[in-house]
């Protein structure tokens, strides 16, 4: 049997967090229940977690709060968050404090499911992937950073990291928007869609001092990095 994945569940709705929470474990997961912001943060400094699943309307500190947080000592653990908010400022916020993924209440058991797996196996990939050569840059994916010469490291998130890792794997031809949208966001909806303009507007600026690189909108079907 293989070894159980280590869930922290924020959620303050105590109903809802049991449900979640013993759902979970009868599918192979361990997981720990906070019912507030500042309980979860106190669990995820004592214990090892695979992936955070974060309630973003929670008591005492809410869930980009926290992930704020979480993200100033863990840069690539997984982080889902669960919402019954649909306004693009909110998604768009979430994505760039950190965040994986998201969740729209009511959902599934089995599309949480799913998505906790794909980003663990995807932070798994990440710890095996090598160094890269962008221009006068290189890439540590696996550190999330990018250093241009002997300029300091630059330190990328989570989601730019992962980005900027399939622009470089497809170079000279185009990204798929939809396909890269599915991959990383897991869905290719409108907010996501604005979400990634955003990350690909932030990762033009990190690679600007080598003015041979460019990251090219191929309007009607994605983007294209060329050398």
């Amino acid at each position: 049997m293989s070894e159980k994945l280590n869930i922290l569940l924020a959620e303050d709705e105590a109903a809802l967090g049991q449900i979640v929470k013993e759902s979970l474990e009868t599918r192979d997961f361990k997981v720990d229940l906070a019912e507030d912001g500042d309980k979860a943060l106190k669990l995820f400094r004592e214990h090892e977690y695979e992936a955070l699943v974060l309630d973003v309307m929670m008591p005492k500190k809410d869930g980009f709060t926290l992930a704020k947080e979480i993200r100033q000592e863990d840069d690539t653990i997984p982080i889902i968050f669960l919402t019954a908010k649909s306004q693009i400022r909110d998604v768009v916020e979430g994505f760039s404090i950190g965040g994986n993924d998201y969740l729209k209440k009511p959902f599934s058991m089995e599309e949480l499911i799913v998505r906790i797996h794909n980003l663990v196996q995807r932070k798994n990939f990440q710890k095996n992937s090598e160094l890269l050569t962008i221009g006068g840059y290189l890439f540590n994916f696996p550190k999330q950073t990018l250093q241009y010469e002997d300029d300091e490291l630059v330190l990328l998130t989570h989601r730019e990291a992962h980005l900027l890792f399939h622009l470089v794997k497809n170079k000279n031809q185009v990204l798929d928007r939809s396909l890269i949208l599915n991959k990383l966001w897991n869905t290719d909806d409108f907010f996501a869609a604005r979400s990634m303009d955003v990350f690909i507007s932030k990762l033009r600026k990190k690679l600007a001092k080598d003015e041979s690189i460019q990251i090219i909108n191929v309007r009607g079907y994605g983007y294209k990095l060329t050398l």
